[in-house]
């Protein structure tokens, strides 16, 4: 007998980007409004609601109540940082399957951009000073997020002989997607050489290797295989997901910055969905930086670890290539919504409705979170066939 799929059936973005005058929760309830009609359903439909928000944004189980939503059997805060969106689809998933509810969206959103505010002054408020032992860390100037990848980047450049062009040729691919993408705040094509002339931020760390800061929000709708394939659209297939959480400290001895969750999470999903990294068509790949694109591509069996920069700068990722990536354009160049942006562009891709950029094989997909400093991953396998 073959195993049943939850679908994903509807899917809502907001306005994205420098987008001002609203909350966190005014962008979730619109994303939800958004999602649930785009499945040609209503709110009275909705029996489960997961949400994922970035801590202090206001964003709580009360959206419930702001969308009147009555009688939800299944109703919770995810947070795992950037690896939540592909979690929330894995547990609304599996609720589906198991008659816990019929229609569960999953939603995150986030403002935290403000009129006149530069992109890099918006988190300066939650740097990471550490205390006791490791304020060693603080007194050496490592405040940031920024500064701890910048570790994680340069041990990955060092150990594998990869260079600052292959960092570049994952910014330039991505741009070439963004050009296509309406939804995407980048929009100009963008050189190797005008990503080495961009500013530092923390070295290895150029601006252009660092992720957008955006205001919006993304929801998705998931339901059962019989119910989604009566809706308007064609369903999307969860057909595997997985989850890992490393626990990497700052000590010697350990694989911090050279091998990720995603070389246990990506795995796993595939195995679940019966299917190998050559089975899939597109990678829709968590890419708060350039290095954390390529060190997740080799971790989920794309290529040898060490060789994504090879195949950047080959062009493989980009319009075109032999192994189409982040084809909206990212987190890099389209917009910044956690885990949300893979899986929305996974979704738009799967369903074939990504207009000039829409990639001609397109079956399946991979999507990938990743949150906190490498500590947490998760991975979920899409596909337009049931198997």
């Amino acid at each position: 007998m073959t195993a049943r799929n939850a679908a994903i059936a509807g899917l809502g973005l907001t306005e994205v980007g420098k987008v001002f005058g609203q909350t966190a929760s005014e962008f979730a309830a619109q994303a939800v409004r958004l999602a649930v009609a785009d499945a040609g359903l209503t709110l009275s439909d909705v029996d489960g609601l997961l949400i994922n928000a970035r801590g202090g944004t206001g964003l709580n189980l009360g959206l419930a109540s702001a969308l009147s939503l009555h009688d939800l059997r299944v109703l919770s805060e995810v947070n795992a940082f950037g690896a939540s969106a592909a979690i929330m689809v894995a547990q609304a998933s599996k609720a589906v399957l198991a008659g816990e509810a019929d229609v569960v969206v999953c939603v995150f959103a986030d403002a935290p951009r403000q009129p006149g505010g530069s992109s890099g002054s918006t988190y300066q408020q939650s740097s990471l000073t550490a205390t006791g032992f490791r304020s060693a860390e603080t007194a050496a100037g490592f405040l940031s997020v920024n500064h701890r990848y910048a570790i994680a980047a340069r041990r990955y450049m060092e150990h594998f002989g990869v260079d600052q062009d292959a960092f570049g040729a994952v910014a330039v691919s991505q741009r070439a997607w963004a050009t296509m993408n309406p939804a995407a705040q980048l929009r100009t094509p963008l050189t190797l050489e005008e990503y080495h002339q961009s500013r530092w931020v923390v070295e290895p760390l150029h601006l252009l290797d660092c992720c957008l800061v955006s205001n919006g929000g993304a929801a998705v709708v998931v339901t059962t295989p019989e119910r989604a394939r009566s809706l308007v659209h064609d369903p999307v297939y969860v057909r595997g997901w997985g989850q890992a959480h490393p626990g990497y400290s700052f000590e010697h001895g350990t694989d911090f910055g050279l091998v990720t969750g995603a070389s246990v999470s990506g795995p796993a999903a595939m195995k679940m969905a019966g299917m190998s990294a050559a089975d899939i068509d597109l990678r829709e790949i968590y890419d708060c930086y350039t290095y954390t694109a390529l060190i997740t591509l080799e971790d989920y069996g794309f290529c040898e670890k060490g060789e994504g920069g090879h195949l950047a700068l080959e062009g493989a990722f980009g319009p075109g290539g032999a192994l189409p990536t982040n084809t909206g354009g990212g987190q890099l160049s389209s917009f910044y919504l956690w885990g949300m942006t893979p899986l929305v562009e996974a979704i738009t891709q799967v369903r074939g409705s990504a207009g000039e950029r829409q990639v001609p094989r397109h079956e399946t997909a991979i999507v990938s979170g990743n949150g906190g400093l490498l500590d947490h991953h998760a991975t979920l396998v899409l596909s337009s066939q049931t198997d």
